[in-house]
């Protein structure tokens, strides 16, 4: 389905243009047309499904056709302020021929910024983006007016609960126009989530695209090595993989610095984005990458839902994740928008069950690539489970009761 089938406004359609955006996604199909009707939408789609363009333009469109002056239109309400960057900059893209105003409000930033916010607040902008914790900061200050407000959207919804958010939604909610739409997005529907929907939504339509499977167009590929084999496997790995953009996954912050130093030692043009960065030298970092001056980055999970680019057709997880959500999240980073990507993950000798599991989740078994023998011998891949049934069927020995005597 191309994107001028749903009637949007002419000035949409320019920024949709520009932005090179043609065919909708199977999630921008379903979702698009009953949020322009009205309907209250709770939705589970994986990572790179294009679902922040199926709830941009529709609530976009509608604000241009109903626009009002000095009134906040749209609330969307995310986990990290990685993820409230991304979308601003969505927004910024899609509605660069139109005259609607947008600001992204999340915290870690300067004393100017919190004071932009307030005006925007104050005066009203038509979509405001912000991370839970940021929002209450201005809430409290009693100056936020959102009684008239069209649309809030709750992206990554299960993220925001599972950070321990509930609190600070419940008291945005309170703030709240009820005559609202609501939008609610998440990649997995816990019960939680369900219970949250239950509440906050009119009559909702659901749409499930592809829950917690990577992207089909992603090729998954595993390295069984011993944990000292992993950073000349890596080098090797990056020397040989063509990459426009490649993203690193470490699941420490300590990591990721010993990576990034020890990758810029062997020559490859490399940064690093973790907690300890302050915000302005994140988005500096980021950035950088998004633009392509700098090609490769490490990271810790801090990214592995809060970054949106195109161009990453590679992904390297140098430790395997804490769980099959988060492998699914981090490699969703690559084989976005229709694109091909390559996902390696390195599973040490300590690892091995940690990644059966995510088998187990995703549903498949991912190949074991082969290690180059330049690395010496490596560990066979022996999982609990697959030892378990591996393991050869042991004769049982009985001892056949003694006779008993007679009475």
């Amino acid at each position: 389905m191309k994107f001028t089938e749903f009637n949007f406004l002419p000035e949409l359609l320019e920024g949709i243009d520009a932005s090179n955006y043609e065919t909708a996604t199977p999630v921008q199909e379903q979702v698009i047309p009953p949020i322009l009707e009205g309907r209250d939408i709770i939705a589970s789609a994986q990572t790179g499904t294009g679902k922040t363009a199926a709830f941009l333009l529709p609530v976009m469109n509608q604000l241009l056709k109903n626009h009002v002056d000095g009134q906040t239109g749209a609330l969307i309400i995310v986990p990290t302020r990685e993820l409230a960057i991304q979308i601003s900059q969505h927004i910024e893209g899609l509605s660069y021929f139109t005259n609607l105003s947008s600001i992204a409000i999340y915290g870690g930033n300067s004393g100017d910024n919190f004071v932009n916010e307030k005006k925007a607040l104050q005066m009203g902008a038509d979509i405001i983006v912000c991370t839970p914790g940021r929002m209450i900061a201005h809430l409290n200050m009693g100056y936020v007016n959102l009684k008239k407000l069209k649309f809030l959207i709750l992206d990554e919804a299960d993220r925001m609960l599972d950070m321990g958010f509930l609190d600070d939604i419940n008291r945005i909610l309170k703030a709240i126009s009820e005559e609202r739409q609501t939008l609610l997005f998440s990649a997995t529907m816990p019960e939680k989530i369900r219970q949250l929907a239950k509440r906050i939504l009119k009559e909702p339509i659901e749409v499930n695209i592809a829950i917690s499977k990577p992207p089909e167009k992603v090729v998954q590929k595993a390295f069984v090595v011993y944990e000292t084999q992993k950073f000349e496997l890596i080098k090797m790995l990056l020397k040989q993989t063509k990459y426009k953009n490649a993203l690193v996954f470490c699941s420490k912050k300590q990591t990721v610095k010993q990576l990034t130093r020890d990758l810029k030692k062997s020559g490859l043009t490399v940064d690093e984005i973790h907690s300890d960065l302050l915000q302005a030298q994140r988005e500096n970092v980021l950035s950088a990458f998004t633009s392509g001056r700098i090609p490769l980055l490490v990271a810790t999970d801090i990214l592995s839902r809060g970054i949106d680019i195109d161009t990453i057709d590679l992904v390297i997880n140098y430790d395997v994740p804490g769980d099959g959500e988060d492998y699914v999240h981090r490699i969703g980073r690559t084989a976005r928008a229709e694109a091909d990507g390559i996902a390696y993950t390195l599973v040490g000798e300590k690892e091995q069950n940690k990644f059966s599991a995510i088998e187990v989740l995703i549903g498949t078994e991912v190949e074991k690539g082969k290690v180059p023998e330049a690395l010496g011998t490596v560990p066979e891949y022996l999982p609990r489970k697959k030892r378990l049934t591996d393991r050869k069927p042991q004769r049982k020995f009985y001892r056949h009761p003694k006779p008993r005597g007679k009475n």
